[in-house]
């Protein structure tokens, strides 16, 4: 009977939004989850928050997820000869629950700061993750931060629910608080996710056209390392994701 449930909400399209409210409605409920003890000695969110973050409410999923966030963007700064302990302001777009910056504090001295456009999501982070500032931010490409504040700026997975008329917009802005010779890292949805595509949105991708999938969401190609430049222009690295 569950298999041909899930069936017929793949059909129509729904098996992703029942798979959500599944895992939020278990997010208010903390005897389904396994104990988690905080890797860095502050709190974990509640399960509400957690699954707007990860699509699942799962608290080990939360800290281990954050965890290899961390690590992979510790990884692609050193293919680059970068390390982020050599950064003095970072800051973490698109922060949600604060499960990827919560693993730098050990790692740096930087000053952190994380944004994010849910209000619920910005509040908890103030009130459990001292460490970092955060701000609330919203849809349209406005941050509240000075021209060139920061020297590493990091969106995981933001532009790949961005609309496509938006996506350009948000890198001009995070580019205008970059300082030169700062870094942007961005990933999105490409080579990874094209056995997923239907032909006709295999040719877009191809021809380098952005796919999108979902009503009012981009998949973009590329996962990248931005250089900022004034003299030379932007100097790209890392691979298609």
């Amino acid at each position: 009977m569950k298999s041909q449930m899930k069936r017929v909400l793949s059909r129509l399209g729904l098996a992703g939004f029942a798979f959500r409210t599944r895992e939020w409605l278990r997010g208010l409920n903390f005897r389904t989850h396994r104990a988690v003890a905080p890797p860095d000695g502050f709190p974990i969110p509640p399960g509400r928050l957690i699954v707007l973050v990860t699509g699942s409410s799962d608290r080990a999923w939360y800290v281990d997820g954050g965890r290899l966030g961390a690590q992979s963007i510790r990884e692609t700064l050193e293919i680059a000869g970068l390390d982020v302990a050599s950064f003095r302001t970072v800051l973490d777009f698109g922060c949600g629950c604060g499960r990827v910056i919560r693993h730098w504090r050990p790692l740096t001295e930087a000053e952190l700061y994380g944004s994010d456009c849910n209000p619920k999501m910005v509040e908890w982070c103030r009130g459990n993750l001292p460490f970092a500032k955060f701000q609330l931010n919203t849809l349209e490409p406005t941050l509240e931060y000075t021209d060139q504040q920061f020297e590493f700026a990091y969106a995981l997975s933001v532009l790949a629910h961005t609309p496509e008329s938006l996506q350009q917009p948000w890198i001009d802005e995070l580019w205008r608080i970059l300082r030169p010779g700062g870094y942007l890292l961005i990933t999105t949805q490409g080579g990874e996710y094209l056995s997923r595509l239907t032909p006709k949105e295999k040719i877009q991708y191809q021809e380098g056209r952005l796919v999108v999938r979902y009503q009012g969401a981009g998949g973009a190609i590329f996962a990248v390392l931005i250089t900022r430049s004034d003299t030379c222009g932007s100097n790209w690295r890392g691979n298609s994701r």
